[in-house]
């Protein structure tokens, strides 16, 4: 399915005139690969209604190669996302320009080089491009100045030329050019929020590669030694599926390790550790995946503390996602994840002195599950989106949020942070972590009285615990788009291997 707006100009069937930037939606189904492109013309639309202008000129660097320092060596490549956003072309330097009024998307792709051609193999050609890409036309490099020149000195009165950086300038315009440098990104993370068909798609891909990526671990991991042969068979079975790049370095962490949230050494032995937390997830076509799992050594959990914790976190992630639906505004899902994680370490006597809520009046909380509950995916693995989905109103929302809120999870802050729609993806990923350092500072902090750090120190040889999958929110609630196995079927794949 095909979403597809109409030209501004006449309609030669229909004689009906649309403006690019108006609200009216078009959906067309074509059958048949040949056609299944990647929505750049939607994207382009959907960007100007997020400006509002129905005038101006977008424009959009693509990602040179660049030579890494004091080295005749690219740097390996990746696309800048706004620029993909609007083009699909995962091709290193390229350009491009929306004309808004026009409805014209226009791709400039490198000049030919011979030299490049015999050495590398050629560039993207205009042809290719054309056929490849949903682009009204393509021009070489070499047209891009002029181009600029002309929708200059031809330009509406008060329309701008749209950048996300000024330091993009193409080099040899004037020096007074009608920049609007501050409107460009918002649009554009506003547009990225929801997801089209397309782009589910391709996050749906990329989750299936990483969770027949995390199986696989799971059926070797009694034959393994070292935190670096998960890495390796990870990204063996992603590159063999077709899932080149990572989209995000993978963390293997085992026993302490998972107590470090971005741990990415992965090169300590397993021997005797009690678990692995393994974060790792494929990119399908620059579309990201994010998916977590923890899992013991051999098919049984070693001892009841890392079954407590495990179970612990495991409810903090269904109750979670189970709410999941249009409407619900996600802080008080984390907000719940917190309820449950008190609850849960009450129980197990890692909080002392206190009940539920003198607990979590006092932000204790925050020691053992310190980072939000969960974050979109997208173009990015820590995808953008109009506002923050953990966004707190500093006036009104502080009492409730405040003490199982750290303060990265404050920015940015909305008169009200918005609530979950159709077409987002987003993580759900509660953790409890038991990091000597949290706990050694744990212990200046006035919440101290409520941490019984003895049997919070049991727990330290565990590292942490955390769960990660892929949620999309649909118009009756939502869909898991990860398959990776987790809980009882995660341990009889274990058993199974050994």
């Amino acid at each position: 399915m095909r979403s597809a707006f109409a030209s501004p100009r006449a309609n030669a069937l229909g004689d009906v005139v649309v403006n690019s930037v108006d609200s009216y939606q078009i959906r067309i189904a074509i059958s048949g690969t040949s056609f299944d492109k990647y929505p750049a013309k939607q994207h382009a639309r959907n960007v100007a209604r997020k400006l509002g202008a129905s005038h101006g000129l977008i424009f959009l660097a693509g990602q040179p190669t660049i030579n890494l320092r004091d080295s005749d060596q690219a740097r390996p490549f990746r696309q800048r996302r706004y620029f993909y956003y609007l083009s699909g072309v995962d091709e290193p330097d390229c350009t491009l320009t929306y004309d808004i009024a026009l409805d014209l998307l226009t791709l400039y792709v490198p000049d030919f080089d011979l030299h490049r051609a015999i050495w590398m193999g050629p560039t993207l050609s205009r042809e290719d491009a054309q056929d490849r890409y949903d682009i009204d036309r393509v021009l070489y490099q070499s047209s891009l100045k002029p181009e600029l020149e002309s929708w200059l000195s031809q330009r509406v009165q008060n329309s701008s030329l749209y950048m996300v950086h000024e330091s993009e300038t193409p080099d040899g315009l004037p020096t007074e050019l009608p920049l609007n440098t501050k409107q460009l990104m918002p649009a554009m993370d506003a547009a990225r929020g929801v997801k089209d068909e397309y782009e589910i798609r391709m996050i749906r891909q990329a989750n299936k590669v990483s969770s027949l990526a995390h199986r696989r671990i799971l059926e070797r991991i009694t034959k393994m030694s070292n935190e670096s042969e998960i890495e390796g068979l990870f990204l063996d079975t992603c590159i063999s599926h077709g899932a080149r790049n990572q989209a995000y370095q993978i963390i293997a962490a085992s026993g302490p390790n998972a107590a470090v949230l971005h741990y990415d050494r992965n090169n300590e032995s397993l021997h005797q550790k009690p678990l692995v937390c393994l974060d790792a997830g494929a990119e399908w076509n620059c579309y990201a995946s994010d998916v977590t799992r923890t899992f013991p050594l051999t098919g049984e959990w070693p001892n009841q503390y890392v079954r407590d914790i495990y179970k612990l976190v495991e409810r903090m992630q269904e109750e979670c996602i189970k709410q999941i639906r249009r409407g619900t505004r996600y802080l008080s899902l984390h907000d719940l994840a917190h309820d449950i994680a008190i609850d849960g370490l009450l129980a197990l006597g890692v909080f002392k002195g206190g009940n539920h809520a003198e607990v979590r009046a006092s932000g204790a909380s925050k020691v053992f599950f310190p980072h939000g509950l969960g974050h979109h995916v997208g173009l990015e693995v820590h995808d953008v989106s109009e506002s923050s989905i953990m966004a707190m109103h500093p006036d009104f929302d502080h009492e409730q949020y405040g003490p199982v809120l750290s303060p990265y999870n404050l920015s940015p802050c909305t008169v009200s942070a918005p609530l979950l729609e159709e077409g987002m993806v987003l993580t759900v990923e509660p953790g409890l972590y038991f990091s000597p350092l949290a706990l050694a500072n744990a212990r200046k902090q006035p919440f101290a009285k409520y941490i019984d750090f003895d049997v919070a120190a049991k727990y330290v040889p565990i590292g942490g615990v955390r769960i990660e999958d892929d949620i999309l929110v649909t118009a009756n609630g939502y869909e898991n788009l990860t398959t990776a196995p987790k809980g009882d079927e995660m341990l009889a794949i274990i058993r199974g291997s050994s």
